[in-house]
């Protein structure tokens, strides 16, 4: 796992398939964590706080944008070795917690091929869920990040979520938005379930007021984020 400095706040921690967001209030001492990547990469994310100088319990949330195994895979062991409670959004949760199957996405033709050569490099074994989840919903407001804003933005699966911290002028998308991994270029995240809905929720993302955007893949954009997100949605037709 590769773990790179965004900002002193904010580190990006890099998954064979995905990645996860660290974020730390040096004000409190406590951090928070954006999704926890695929299964058994509870351990290396710990390790990865002890070479940044913290304990794995300064993470008090590890928020979830959404079900798939490459974000919520390491939640629960992550919770154990750290006490973190984890959050995610109401719909999301009952299968986060094993209680529901996940819907599949709705692929296009050339996103087969895509998804199952990922699929080929995420750890196997049985699932481990989380033992309690926290229900958030939109426009729930976290305290980190001088107030982390919860977006709904559905289309990726129906219960993902966003994060807007307005005070740094960060965004965390999820899957909502992707970045390509050869040119770089902002895109409409892949195997959605919805695409329709996944367009007008990277539309509303691209609305906001951010300078730095976090995506569950791909490189983020690190400056003038919402024009580069802008100019991005604008591709995908005017609004229905």
């Amino acid at each position: 796992m590769d773990v790179i400095e965004l900002l002193p706040r904010l580190h990006l921690l890099r998954f064979p398939v995905g990645q996860a967001y660290l974020w730390h209030d040096p004000e409190t001492g406590a951090s928070a964590l954006i999704d926890a990547g695929p299964l058994g990469s509870g351990r290396p994310i710990a390790d990865a706080l002890t070479t940044l100088g913290r304990s794995p319990s300064a993470v008090r949330r590890i928020v979830l944008t959404h079900f798939h195994e490459d974000h919520a895979g390491g939640a629960a062991e992550f919770a154990a070795l750290s006490g973190a409670e984890v959050l995610a959004h109401q719909l999301e949760a009952p299968v986060i917690r094993g209680e529901l199957p996940g819907p599949p996405p709705v692929f296009e033709e050339w996103e087969r091929p895509i998804h199952a050569e990922v699929a080929k490099q995420l750890p196997v074994g049985d699932p481990v869920h989380p033992d309690e989840i926290t229900e958030v919903r939109d426009g729930d407001v976290l305290d980190f990040g001088g107030g982390a804003r919860v977006i709904h933005v559905p289309g990726h699966t129906d219960g993902s979520i966003a994060l807007h911290l307005p005070s740094h002028g960060v965004l965390f998308t999820g899957d909502a938005v992707a970045a390509a991994p050869v040119t770089g270029s902002v895109m409409l995240g892949v195997f959605n379930l919805d695409r329709a809905r996944a367009v007008a929720s990277f539309r509303r993302l691209a609305a906001l007021e951010t300078q730095v955007a976090c995506f569950g893949h791909g490189d983020p954009v690190t400056a003038n984020a919402s024009h580069v997100l802008g100019e991005s949605a604008d591709a995908y037709g005017p609004p229905r």
